[in-house]
């Protein structure tokens, strides 16, 4: 294992410094409280090196900073999501910016499901999530494990990429969108919710045409007509989503098994922009037209 991979135990106040031989690779961490000891002042610290991944704490104790450093110097991260694990409750979570600690979400927030958090990862150093668990003796400890699943994310760029923004996709972008999305459905907006603790947006879709999707994000809704398909989509709540008239074509990618919006231009203006590609021969891809 080389030394960047190796996970280290730092202790708070520039106490001595600990080398712990944890279960880990560039991308995921798996380790235990155990490591660490009783000592209350000791704060286990990762870094990983990857856009996505998982941690995993077994027997949690005292405190745990992951620090998101990917490889890819040249590329610019500005958006964190984090899945939690549903025993996630058994720790306050909190967000690292500026060298401050911001409250995510408390030990007693009660189970979080599949919910995604996500937050912006700006100043000039990367994003770190740290977890702090509940004391427990260690002759009460007990087997019990906390996590989450993390991905970073980066703004659409030119060549189509499709994470989450609130930029408005240019002519070339959308029709990039149709071609390498991970989904393509046609449909109205049927609600939006907004979720200010997590700082997202659900924007409810009745889908009239799926032409694409890469799982079953949108499935048949139990009370529609058959042709009609049901689904969800997410967007960061700094893109002030709101509910709108008309056919929208939806297009976006998936993280966690959700989907992600990423470009939704209104069908009819989406058909104008396509046929003149076409007849300009500037279209990417063939997009079936009916």
């Amino acid at each position: 294992m080389s030394p960047e991979m190796l996970p280290s135990v730092i202790v708070l106040a520039g106490l001595q410094v600990l080398a712990l031989h944890c279960a880990a690779d560039l991308c995921n961490w798996t380790g235990s409280g155990f490591a660490a000891g009783a000592d209350p002042r000791v704060v286990l610290q990762v870094r990983l090196r990857c856009t996505e991944g998982s941690v995993t704490w077994v027997y949690p104790g005292q405190a745990l900073r992951v620090a998101l450093e990917p490889n890819l110097s040249s590329v610019r991260y500005n958006t964190v999501c984090i899945q939690p694990s549903p025993s996630l409750s058994g720790a306050n979570v909190f967000i690292e910016r500026a060298g401050e600690l911001e409250l995510l979400t408390t030990e007693d927030g009660g189970r979080t499901g599949r919910q995604v958090f996500c937050f912006q990862a700006d100043g000039p150093h990367g994003p770190a999530i740290y977890l702090q668990a509940g004391l427990q003796s260690p002759r009460t400890w007990s087997r019990r494990t906390v996590g989450f699943r993390y991905e970073l994310l980066r703004n659409r760029s030119a060549n189509g990429g499709l994470e989450p923004s609130c930029r408005p996709c240019n002519d070339t972008e959308l029709l990039m969108a149709v071609c390498s999305s991970d989904f393509v459905v046609r449909g109205y907006i049927k609600n939006v919710l907004h979720d200010s603790r997590r700082q997202t947006s659900l924007v409810e879709v009745l889908a009239t045409k799926v032409y694409r999707q890469r799982s079953r994000v949108f499935a048949p809704h139990p009370h529609a007509s058959s042709q009609s398909q049901h689904g969800h989509i997410r967007t960061l709540l700094q893109c002030h989503a709101t509910p709108g008239d008309g056919q929208f074509l939806f297009t976006g990618s998936e993280h966690f098994g959700e989907a992600w919006l990423g470009c939704a231009p209104r069908y009819k203006d989406f058909l104008s922009l396509y046929q003149k590609a076409k007849m300009g021969r500037r279209n990417a891809c063939d997009f079936p037209l009916d």
